[in-house]
């Protein structure tokens, strides 16, 4: 790595090089908490929100959502909920069985291998980063061929990633851009279960996209 970014050839092993690094990276968490944008494109529309993310091991994830309104989508590796606030129905769905597009991000902290959950993984150099420096990778994540035909993850110095972008199969794009990474913060298992408000009903659902 050099000072204004990452340095890269194109080959494979810069390639492994750079993936084990980003492995290695978030391996080493107990927990991160970042800013988020959510971007949409597809069907003719384009949607953006935002909020805070909180990571903790093992599987737990929480996105709180804040504009333009909001919502709730979390997991404690087990069940996985969706409720937006003054609804009647909050949604629940075993983790195990969660297709949900924001899914993946569970995995990030404890057990990441990069080549083993894209295939086909190599550097993108024909996508322009966000921030100059960064650096692209792109890869299909196994399991979700049906829903997704690529991922792009911008790889930040410091081996975090700041962006990932996801292109379904029917076309649309969903972009997550993260800022204000703060890692191994304290943060209770508390955060990531959830109880419907009284009057809230439960229904089992598939999130999909």
């Amino acid at each position: 790595m050099c000072c204004a970014g990452i340095a890269v050839a194109g080959t494979e092993s810069d390639v492994r090089t750079i993936a084990a690094a980003v492995d290695n990276h978030y391996n080493h968490l107990r927990s991160l908490q970042a800013e988020f944008t959510e971007i949409y494109r597809g069907n003719g529309m384009e949607r953006t929100e935002s909020g805070t993310l909180w990571l903790k091991k093992a599987r737990k994830m929480r996105w709180e959502y804040r504009s333009p309104r909001e919502k709730l989508f979390l997991t404690d590796g087990q069940d996985a909920w969706f409720y937006v606030p003054g609804e009647q129905q909050a949604r629940r769905e075993p983790f195990r069985k969660l297709e949900d597009l924001r899914s993946p991000l569970g995995f990030l902290l404890g057990k990441t291998k990069l080549e083993k959950e894209l295939q086909g993984l190599s550097l993108a150099p024909d996508m322009p980063p966000v921030t100059s420096g960064n650096v692209l990778l792109r890869g299909v994540p196994k399991g979700m061929e049906d829903q997704i035909s690529q991922v792009l993850l911008e790889i930040q110095p410091g081996y975090q990633i700041a962006r990932i972008m996801l292109e379904g199969v029917d076309g649309s794009v969903t972009e997550y851009r993260f800022s204000q990474q703060k890692e191994n913060v304290s943060v209770s298992d508390e955060r990531f279960r959830f109880s419907p408000p009284p009057g809230v009903e439960t229904i089992e659902s598939d999130f999909g996209q």
